[in-house]
């Protein structure tokens, strides 16, 4: 049975700065384009959009790959099971 990879606190501190950096940076140079309101605020909500959907997107491949190694997990138990059952010396 494989054991499952934990990230280390690094990585992980590492991963959320540099989201919300790039988010900051993003809504900072938003908020100051030299144009109307209207526009900045078309401009945000395009933003929100692209991390809302980008977070759904990351779950969506995290499940789908759970999804694959749990049936994989499922399928080797059977083979497992087979195989214990499975005596060569006799004849049926």
């Amino acid at each position: 049975m494989q054991t499952s990879q934990k990230d280390s606190t690094a990585w992980v501190i590492q991963t959320w700065a540099a989201f919300l950096i790039s988010i900051s940076m993003t809504t900072f140079g938003v908020v100051n384009l030299p144009v109307d309101n209207w526009v900045k605020g078309f401009m945000g909500m395009g933003l929100a959009f692209s991390v809302g959907s980008t977070f759904t997107l990351a779950k969506t491949t995290r499940d789908l790959h759970e999804a694959k190694k749990l049936t994989s997990r499922i399928d080797e138990a059977k083979v497992e099971k087979l195989l214990s059952q499975h005596d060569p010396l006799t004849l049926k």
